[in-house]
C-alpha cells in the first residue's frame, strides 16, 4: 500500500519513523512519501519536504512566514494528489494538518488517519468539528483522551504511549552494555541533579538561568544539563559561565537513569522523567506570570500543564509556572524532593500509578496493525 505521512516537527519525525517501521513489518509492499525529517528518511521512502522548512510556531512567526506556509501547503496538496496514496496519516501539528485533512477528504475522498491527537482537551475544543468531518480515525497516546473524546461523541483508539516504548527499548539495550556514563562524562560520585530546560532556544534562555541558580544552592549534588538536539555547547556557555556544570548531548536517557532528582520544563520530558522514576519539579517560565496564571485558570479546559499530572488526573508533581515560577519556590520544592523521604516516596507512588495507566510498550506496532487491517478490509 501507499502511505503519505505529515510530521511537522522533531517529535513527530521520531513517532512517524517508528510507525513507518512498524507498518513495514505489517505490509511488505509499504511505500512511503512524507513531509518529515531525517528519522523518517532513514526508514525509507520519499522525503517531499523537511520539517525544518515548516516549523513555524506562535502568532508572529506564522504571520511573518505566511507565504512560505501557504506555499508548503499547496505543494503538499499537489504531492498527495499526484501520489494517490491509500491513506494520509497525520502526526500532531494541527494548524497545518487539519487544513490538509479538509483538502484530502473534500477534494480527493481519501482516508485520513490521525496519530497523536492535538491537545484540544487543553484548548481549541472547537476543532472537534474538523475531526468529525475530515478524520476517519484517531489513534491517541494518552489514556484520558479516550474519555474526553467519548464525551464529545467521537470514538478514538488508545494505542499506548511512544515514550513507554522508547524508555523500555533503552532499558533493554542498556542492560546488555557496560555502564560507563559517569566515566564518559567526567562526572564525580555526587548524586546527579538533571536539568532539562527545554529544546528551543527561547525556552532555555528563560528557564535555565533560574535552574542553575537553584542548583548552585545544593553543592551535595552535581547539576548536569541535557543538551537539546541541534544546539551547540557554546549556546549553553553564556548561561553557565565559569560554573562547574556538565552538558550532555544525545544522552538524556542515560542522564535520567543516573539522576537523583530533576528540574524539568513542561512537555514529554516530564513523562520520560517519571518513567525513569526520578523525582522532579516542573519549572516553566512564561512572560507576565500572574496574567498567564489567570488565563490558564479561567480559559483553559485542564487543571494541569505537565503530562505527569494530566495522566494521573491529580497533582503528582509541582507545576511551578506562571506566577509560581521563582527561584524561591523552585528552591523550596527541590529541597523537599531531596530531603523529605516521605515526600519522594509519595511522588514515586504516583509515578507507578501513571506507568500502570499507560500500559505496556507497543504503541507503534498497535497503531500500524489497526491502520493496515482497516485498510485491507
Amino acid at each position: 500500500m501507499k502511505y503519505f505521512l505529515i510530521a511537522g516537527e522533531a517529535s513527530g519525525d521520531l513517532h512517524a519513523s517508528n510507525l513507518m517501521a512498524a507498518l513495514k513489518e505489517q505490509d511488505a509492499e509499504a511505500d512511503f512519501r512524507f513531509l518529515g525529517g531525517d528519522l523518517m528518511q532513514a526508514v525509507g521512502g520519499t522525503l517531499v519536504k523537511h520539517y525544518r522548512e515548516m516549523a513555524f510556531m506562535g502568532f508572529i512567526p506564522v504571520l511573518l512566514n505566511l507565504r512560505t506556509i501557504l506555499r508548503n501547503m499547496k505543494a503538499c496538496q499537489e504531492e498527495i494528489r499526484s501520489y494517490k496514496p491509500d491513506v494520509v496519516i497525520l502526526i500532531d501539528y494541527p494548524g497545518f494538518n487539519l487544513k490538509i485533512a479538509k483538502f484530502v477528504k473534500t477534494q480527493l475522498g481519501l482516508p485520513v488517519y490521525y496519530y497523536i491527537s492535538p491537545k484540544i482537551w487543553a484548548w481549541k475544543q472547537y476543532r472537534i468539528k474538523d475531526f468529525r468531518r475530515y478524520v476517519d480515525r484517531m489513534f491517541c497516546i494518552l489514556p484520558f483522551e479516550v474519555e474526553f473524546f467519548r464525551k464529545l461523541d467521537y470514538p478514538v483508539d488508545y494505542v499506548g504511549n511512544p515514550s513507554v516504548d522508547s524508555v523500555a527499548y533503552y532499558k533493554e539495550e542498556q542492560a546488555a552494555q557496560p555502564d560507563t556514563f559517569r566515566m564518559d562524562e567526567l562526572l564525580d560520585e555526587r548524586p546527579i541533579l538533571a536539568l532539562l530546560a527545554g529544546s528551543r532556544r527561547q525556552e532555555i534562555k528563560e528557564n535555565l538561568p533560574t535552574m542553575l541558580e537553584v542548583a548552585a544552592a545544593y553543592p551535595t549534588h552535581q547539576p548536569v544539563i541535557a543538551g537539546a538536539p541541534g544546539l551547540e555547547p557554546e549556546f549553553y556557555k553564556q548561561y553557565i559561565g565559569e560554573a562547574n556544570v556538565r552538558i550532555v548531548f544525545g544522552k538524556t536517557y542515560p542522564l535520567l537513569q543516573h539522576s537523583d532528582a530533576a528540574l524539568v520544563t513542561s512537555g514529554t520530558a516530564t513523562l520520560e522523567t517519571a518513567l525513569f522514576r526520578v523525582p522532579q519539579a516542573v519549572c516553566y517560565y512564561v512572560p507576565a506570570g500572574r496574567l498567564a496564571s489567570f488565563i490558564f485558570r479561567n480559559f483553559f479546559h485542564t487543571k494541569y500543564i505537565s503530562l505527569v499530572n494530566l495522566i494521573a488526573g491529580r497533582e503528582v508533581v509541582q507545576e511551578l509556572f506562571g506566577a509560581r515560577f521563582s527561584r524561591r519556590q523552585i528552591d523550596e520544592e527541590l529541597g523537599r524532593i531531596l530531603n523529605d523521604s516521605t515526600y519522594r516516596d509519595h511522588m514515586l507512588e504516583g509515578y507507578d500509578e501513571i506507568i500502570r495507566l499507560l500500559g505496556k510498550p507497543g504503541a507503534s506496532r498497535r497503531t500500524a496493525t489497526l491502520i493496515y487491517q482497516s485498510l485491507k478490509h
